[in-house]
């Protein structure tokens, strides 16, 4: 896409999540809470792509995100990329990543566990990264990607 064809103007400091697969960029902003959030936000969905064929895009001035938030991201959106804008110019470009064990990210869908009634933090184990499968760290129950996102 050349100059002249850009959709939405670039951003002078911030982050940039592209490759997002089509149709999951609204899930992507809702995981960040950008519907409450001060900052400018842009979601561009059904980008024309080369890799993807469509893609979704999001834009986000003037904030970098957190660890938690790439991990929450890697579970939908795991070949998203993730660059980091500083005066006009990507200045950080990398490739969201799955890590074997999440900590504190989501939390655990059995009802029964003790990360939802005892102050204790979520963990994870990531048993399989496609199709996902991730193992409570405490409970031991093995959950799918849908049971895990909602």
């Amino acid at each position: 896409m050349s100059e002249k064809e850009l959709l939405v103007r670039k951003i002078e400091n911030g982050t940039v999540i592209d490759h997002i697969p089509a149709g999951i960029g609204l899930k992507v902003a809702s995981l960040l809470n950008l519907e409450k959030s001060s900052f400018t936000s842009v979601i561009l969905m059904n980008v024309q792509s080369k890799k993807l064929g469509k893609k979704d895009i999001v834009k986000v001035e003037n904030r970098e995100l957190t660890e938690k938030e790439v991990n929450r991201i890697a579970l939908i959106a795991p070949f998203a990329t993730i660059n980091i804008i500083k005066n006009w110019k990507v200045v950080e470009k990398r490739k969201i990543s799955l890590p074997k064990i999440l900590e504190e990210v989501i939390k655990c869908p059995n009802k029964n566990c003790i990360t939802n009634y005892e102050e204790v933090g979520s963990k994870f184990i990531v048993e399989k990264k496609e199709p996902l499968k991730l193992r409570c760290y405490f409970c031991e129950r093995v959950f799918t990607k849908e049971e895990v996102i909602l």
